[in-house]
């Protein structure tokens, strides 16, 4: 396909057309190619969160919002009239936090408003939800009362979509591995009687479903038997009406803990043309890497070998861009960004030709298009773009909009995907953010964010972008324990909280002055969550290699946070959740041994690491006589990254850039 970059009628691009009004000098924004961003530039919410095509191709929906401390609204544009949206929709009292549309008339998506003022347990949310869909014909709101999550749009049934009660929340909360164990009902539910028809109701036995088909069977799940301490995967043919054993791990082995906490293990989709074949992602005995094969549901047997990554596990399938078309065409694995093994040549020319025509393209997706193919949106991420998306209809290609259009992207740092070793062999893959100005050596920081487990690697990360635009280097190590690099890479991280997966990170910061790279008189360390563990232990190392420490909603209580959580009969589950620090480091039993000058900030209303860890640490700190602390609240902020508002992301780096600058170490960062 080829592309003409000419605009569309009245593309929305640019600050003007979103009516983003902001408290920004102006001389500010354009002194961006000699200095750095402005802090109120940094400190936005993403002004556009998402863009999505109709599945007819005859509208688009927009959620953006059009002022730093406004809420969240959706528009409706026709695709042949962009100049002015066809609808503006809020939900006020409430604020719509996610949009998509399910056929050619209908969105469904999820709102939220705030309800309490603390938070009193883990996971309490000061936040109620609600399931809404939305009638474009009609102009309609509805209330779907039991919460609906959508789980597959039926493409062949334009009068149903495929949903489960349980958490209406989308899912950008983190890893939850006790998700496996709530049992959930799936039902058909009709757009427009908004009627709804059992298909299947998780039990005990059974909780939930892994995979269903594009028809709405269900054909794949997996279970923890803690009978006898084994998960058990099992498989169903279109029809069946019971579930079928495929294979079972014993989970008393930590060894197989990977399988049920890497979130990559299962049937992931169906051959279109052989409904009985499937696409799986399994570490077979003897591998190290997690590879693509085929599944066939006749004999329960993993067939033939599609795709397995030499340096790293197979973490996702991609299927045809064209909605209901379950064509397989890529395998996806991380690497300098999340790569694509093509199985298509027609789809690869596709995005071949898509990264040709946008600038500084990085992680390209069609994130939506027309059943017809005729119309798409596209998106890019990357170190240059915060997020961009762009409208392809009839050849053409033009820009809608960005998460941060106020940034100049010529601006941005380079992001460089390296490995080095660890003091023991292991190889590290690691993100390098390399400031714009400045020659090496640099001052550095290290950064870590939340899992610890979780695949880290890095597309746009705001935080590591600000960082650089102050003249920092930037580490992001992918340490042990970090998943999509193979099991033996995260099995070295069992019960190593705070030793060895803390040594990696040394190791990183090692490797980089021996390249000449950094400075080793000017290193910091900051981490948010996990990573604000590991910065509180940072903190009190011996030898020392930081000037200072930032520790951002850190889990400083390891031991308060198992006991306040443990809620699995698996024990397995129950050893892995000790090992996070009740065996390892507990950063408030070394409070006595920081040596460094540290900074914490915490929201007050963390529902996921709770208030208390910063509430307790600092008194420790205190009565410890140590005069070298900083601690910072963020008043009203939870934990993660969308329900931080403008306020707490003008303070945080407010802060942050006082502190390198000025109180990190003698004479500072």
């Amino acid at each position: 396909m080829k592309f003409l970059k000419a605009p569309l009628v009245a593309a929305m691009a640019g600050v003007s057309v979103l009516g983003l009004s902001l408290a920004v000098n102006p001389a500010d924004t354009q002194a961006q190619s000699q200095t750095s961003v402005p802090i109120d530039v940094w400190a936005l919410r993403d002004v556009v969160n998402a863009v999505q095509v109709s599945p007819d191709g005859k509208h688009l929906l927009v959620h953006k919002i059009t002022s730093k401390e406004g809420e969240y609204l959706l528009e409706i544009y026709e695709t042949d009239n962009l100049s002015e949206p066809l609808r503006r929709l809020n939900a006020d009292p409430m604020e719509i936090i996610a949009a998509r549309w399910v056929s050619d008339n209908y969105i469904f998506g999820t709102a939220w408003q705030q309800k309490r003022k603390t938070v009193k347990r883990p996971e309490q949310d000061t936040r109620d939800y609600l399931t809404y869909s939305y009638n474009l014909e009609e102009n309609e709101f509805n209330t779907i009362r039991d919460g609906f999550q959508i789980i597959n749009t039926l493409p062949n049934d334009p009068e149903h979509v495929l949903v489960a009660t349980g958490n209406a929340i989308p899912n950008n909360s983190g890893v939850d591995p006790l998700a496996a164990f709530r049992p959930r009902a799936y039902y058909k539910f009709n757009l427009e009687k908004g009627a709804k028809s059992l298909i299947l109701k998780g039990n005990s036995e059974f909780p939930v479903v892994q995979a269903f088909d594009n028809e709405g069977n269900p054909r794949f799940t997996s279970r923890f038997d803690t009978s006898d301490e084994k998960q058990k995967t099992y498989y169903r043919k279109p029809g069946d009406g019971s579930w079928t054993l495929v294979n079972e791990y014993d989970l008393e082995d930590p060894s197989n803990l990977y399988r049920i906490l890497s979130g990559l293990h299962g049937v992931q989709g169906f051959d279109p043309d052989n409904p009985n074949i499937g696409y799986i992602i399994e570490t077979l005995p003897g591998n190290d890497k997690a590879g693509l094969y085929e599944f066939d549901f006749d004999t329960g047997k993993i067939g033939k070998e599609l795709f397995k990554p030499e340096d790293a596990d197979v973490m996702g399938i991609q299927t045809h861009s064209i909605p209901g078309n379950n064509k397989l065409v890529a395998a996806l694995y991380p690497g300098a960004k999340m790569e694509r093994h093509w199985f298509d040549e027609e789809e690869k020319a596709l995005y071949e030709a898509l990264e040709q025509q946008i600038p500084y393209a990085h992680q390209i997706s069609i994130s939506s298009r027309s059943v017809d193919g005729k119309t798409m949106i596209v998106s890019n991420r990357g170190p240059h773009d915060p997020g961009s998306y762009w409208l392809v209809k009839d050849g053409k290609l033009a820009k809608l909009g960005s998460r941060n259009p106020l940034v100049n992207q010529d601006m941005l740092a380079d992001v460089k995907y390296i490995r080095y070793p660890a003091r023991d062999g292991l190889s590290i893959p690691a993100y390098v953010t390399v400031p714009k100005v400045g020659e090496p050596p640099f001052p550095l920081v290290v950064q870590h964010n939340g899992g610890p487990h979780v695949n880290g690697m890095v597309s746009y990360d705001e935080i590591g972008q600000f960082l650089a635009s102050q003249g920092y280097m930037v580490l992001h190590p992918e340490n042990r324990i970090s998943v999509g690099w193979g099991k033996k890479h995260f099995d070295a991280g069992y019960g190593e909280h705070g030793l060895a997966m803390q040594d990696d990170k040394d190791d990183g910061v090692l490797y980089l002055i021996e390249q000449g790279l950094v400075d080793p008189d000017r290193v910091a360390f900051m981490g948010w969550s996990y990573g604000g563990y590991a910065a509180l232990v940072a903190a009190s190392r011996e030898p020392q290699l930081y000037q200072c420490s930032v520790a951002v909603a850190a889990v400083a209580d390891a031991e308060k946070q198992y006991y306040g959580r443990r809620n699995s009969d698996l024990k397995a589950l129950d050893e892995w959740s000790k090992r996070r620090g009740m065996i390892g480091v507990n950063p408030i039993n070394e409070v006595d041994k920081v040596n460094i000058p540290l900074l914490m900030v915490h929201g007050d209303v963390d529902r996921r690491v709770m208030y208390y860890h910063f509430k307790d640490y600092k008194e420790a700190f205190e009565e410890a006589g140590n005069s070298q602390g900083q601690f910072v609240t963020l008043e009203k902020a939870d934990h993660f990254y969308n329900t931080l508002m403008y306020n707490h992301q003008q303070q945080l780096y407010t802060k942050l850039a006082d502190y390198l600058a000025n109180d990190c170490g003698q004479g500072g960062l």
